[in-house]
């Protein structure tokens, strides 16, 4: 079949290099400019650059909703797109335009997690498991019909960099299943359940904030949600901002008021958490190893030296 391509990052990057391995041809590469945000900045590999290497024709776009890109799509006369990590919304008369339809890829097994940053929202949320979708694109994002999907399970101790690593390696084989069976004819494919449809957005500064008050499970999950290189989980001591870098919950149970520096508990310090807290039946978050507002890294036992005070979500 003859496909075109929309993608970016790494996510586009291994579905470029799973389309040139397949028997069909990839007749135009549609990709973003390079962007300054921290998330862009994560997982870069370039859907250009792989194009080019490939003498595939390059276009470059923020928005996809011009006549020139139209018109050249219209000349390429595509059977399929496929599209993954595609970061702003393709009109109808993009997605509508291959005889085939629009594939799309996404990092989540729809119609959960549908929008941005699906692994990491779900590893915060304490899914049992995570996975790609290839769905036919409609006017709802990420919500047409299931065309493919694969799921792997979430390990205790998984990090969302270990997750990226695992679901990347379902891309190749969920993409050209998808595309057998969209070259095959059928067009039976499930609708989503709309009732158990999510959609979440992009993260920010402010969501990798320590809210004290969250459970140590959850704030476990959360550092293990934010490790490198994604920007980590941080929090203030002594209005100094300080990253934490690994966490477990703890054995003991604490009880006291959230944030409260408390307790040595194993290889690591134990704070106060949960909005509970002060009931005593709350597992605290073991803090193993932080990093400094100096960017200085070191074992939670070396950074607090003495017990008491506070963490805090603000410097105050």
């Amino acid at each position: 079949m003859r496909l075109v391509m929309f993608g970016y990052q790494t996510w586009g990057h291994r579905t470029l290099h799973a389309l040139l391995r397949s028997e069909h041809d990839v007749a135009l590469v549609v990709t973003h400019p390079p962007g300054e945000g921290v998330y862009e900045k994560v997982w870069s590999d370039s859907v250009a650059d792989l194009a080019g290497s490939a003498g595939i024709p390059v276009v470059l776009r923020d928005r996809p909703d011009d006549d020139e890109l139209y018109s050249l799509l219209r000349d390429v006369a595509p059977d399929v797109i496929v599209a993954n990590n595609w970061r702003t919304w393709i009109p109808p008369r993009i997605f509508s335009l291959p005889r085939l339809g629009t594939l799309n890829v996404h990092d989540a097994l729809l119609p959960a997690y549908a929008g941005f940053s699906p692994l990491i929202w779900a590893l915060i949320n304490g899914e049992r498991e995570v996975g790609v979708t290839a769905h036919l694109m409609d006017a709802t994002l990420d919500a047409g019909p299931i065309v493919a999907q694969r799921a792997i399970p979430v390990g205790p101790k998984d990090t969302a960099t270990d997750l990226f690593w695992a679901t990347l390696e379902l891309i190749e084989p969920l993409v050209l299943s998808a595309l057998t069976s969209l070259e095959s004819g059928r067009t039976d494919f499930p609708a989503q359940d709309r009732s158990r449809a999510s959609f979440f957005h992009k993260r920010s500064e402010e969501d990798i904030r320590i809210d004290w008050t969250w459970s140590a499970e959850e704030l476990e999950r959360l550092v293990r949600a934010q490790s490198a290189p994604y920007p980590a989980a941080f929090c203030f001591h002594r209005q100094e901002r300080l990253e934490i870098l690994a966490a477990d919950v703890s054995e003991a149970v604490y009880g006291g008021t959230p944030g409260r520096i408390f307790y040595r508990e194993g290889d690591g310090v134990a704070i106060v958490a949960g909005a509970s807290a002060r009931r005593g039946r709350n597992r605290a978050l073991v803090v193993t190893r932080v990093r400094t507002s100096e960017g200085k890294e070191l074992p939670a036992v070396e950074y607090f030296r003495t017990m008491g005070g506070y963490l805090t979500s603000y410097a105050a």
